[in-house]
């Protein structure tokens, strides 16, 4: 792929405006729980994009899980045609992110600017990605104004919570139909130099242990439900973990840690309900009578789902079997199939040689430990040539004093440009 030294010069002019974008996109603080400003950066958005040319679109997932008339799930989708007909090249990005956390030693929606560092909460998970996406495709219509195809930019809602109220839907609405777009690029925060071919599955369900409730002072005239899930967590502990640690994939995960089957308790309830923040008396003195967690078990193409979910039936059995009062539930919540795109995929192959272009380097090929929202595109929308490629660390996701580097930004930018035009130039 040969460099477009037009292109570069477009890229380096707009340097100043991806990190004004990128704070811009930070400061409003799409926290997801619950769904904060969701419209806000839309209409941001449709502002910047429609000057720009874009026909843009903003769209609330009507009736999808968490959507509220408090808390709407809003999206927005913009499109800009080129002169003659050609493919569709999406970037796909969400601009919810999570909760603040403890442990920062800066502004979370602050957005300072730090050298070549921008730090925030969703810097690079992934508010810097959606800006060099968009910065990426403005230089590149100012360099080649005559392009084939079309250009989308979407931003999507709770893609951190499943993407039920953004992609999902949208793909069930038939946005990303591969009658109407052909390639996908997610900026996700998977290293500048490497094409993120897909995730790992995943099925999350809740656990439920079931006691009978008595004075605290009498708990032999009870029977606690928490007791009963410290003999499930038991066995997870003893031979679940273990059993996991045997299962190890082809797949290219990263982190290495990843490369094998896990399992995280995402948490747990038991007893009395905690009370408001501001009730200043004590717990009243009770068995409890119910004890729930909630599971999220990650699984490896080479491994069958079914079987995954009957890993936990036995175990509960087992247990069962041990505990004559023993009495569960076992409800699912959702799940996702492992997701893999071939490396001959177009859109694969394209970003691998401008990766080749712009950094003298071989491109990697990695898997991503969780999913995202590759899994509605494949599963709803039916498109196979979907990767998730852009700037950030991955580690640095969802940790205090998240930060994205700007570099990282210009040369993820420079790779994308230089991808929209190997897909709609003529060659």
């Amino acid at each position: 792929m040969p460099q477009d030294d037009r292109l570069y010069r477009e890229l380096e002019r707009r340097r100043d405006a991806l990190v004004a974008l990128t704070q811009d996109l930070v400061r409003i603080p799409t926290l997801n729980p619950p769904g904060r400003h969701y419209h806000d950066i839309c209409a941001y958005l449709d502002r910047y994009l429609g000057a720009r040319g874009f026909d843009c679109q903003m769209i609330r997932a009507k009736g999808a899980p968490a959507d509220s008339d408090k808390y709407p799930r809003w999206n927005l989708i913009a499109r800009r045609e080129g002169t003659r007909p050609g493919d569709c090249v999406h970037f796909n990005g969400h601009h919810d992110v999570v909760e603040v956390g403890h442990g920062w030693t800066r502004d979370p929606f602050g957005a300072e600017l730090d050298g070549d560092r921008i730090y925030g909460r969703g810097t690079c998970d992934m508010k810097g990605g959606i800006a060099a996406s968009i910065i990426a495709a403005e230089a590149f219509i100012a360099a080649h104004p005559d392009h084939a195809g079309a250009i989308e930019i979407s931003a999507t809602a709770d893609e951190e919570s499943g993407g039920f109220g953004g992609v999902a839907y949208l793909a069930e609405q038939g946005f990303f139909a591969p009658d109407r777009v052909q390639h996908v690029i997610i900026p996700e925060p998977l290293h500048k130099d490497s094409i993120c071919l897909g995730h790992r599955g995943v099925w999350w369900a809740e656990i439920e242990t079931k006691g009978r409730i008595a004075h605290g002072s009498m708990p032999f005239l009870g029977d606690s439900a928490i007791r009963h899930m410290g003999a499930v967590l038991e066995e997870i502990e003893e031979v679940l973990y273990p059993l996991l640690a045997t299962k190890h994939t082809a797949m290219p995960v990263i982190p290495e840690g990843a490369r094998q089957s896990t399992l995280n308790i995402n948490s747990i309830h038991g007893g009395e309900p905690e009370q408001e923040a501001d009730y200043t008396g004590f717990p009243s003195a009770c068995v409890a009578d119910r004890c729930r967690i909630v599971i999220d078990r990650r699984f490896l193409i080479e491994e069958d789902l079914d079987e995954v979910k009957a890993e936990i039936t036995r175990l509960l059995e087992r247990v069962k079997a041990k505990r004559p009062t023993f009495e569960y539930d076992l409800r699912d919540l959702f799940e996702v199939v492992p997701s893999m795109t071939d490396r001959e995929a177009p859109v694969v192959r394209s970003v691998a040689r401008a990766i080749q272009t712009v950094l003298d380097r071989e491109a990697g090929y990695v898997v991503s430990p969780g999913t995202y929202d590759q899994k509605h595109i494949d599963r709803i929308g039916k498109l196979k040539n979907c990767i998730a490629y852009g700037p950030g660390i991955l580690d640095l996701a969802h940790q205090p004093d998240e930060w994205i580097g700007v570099e990282d930004m210009m040369d993820a930018a420079r790779v994308m440009a230089l991808t929209l035009g190997e897909l709609l130039l003529p060659q």
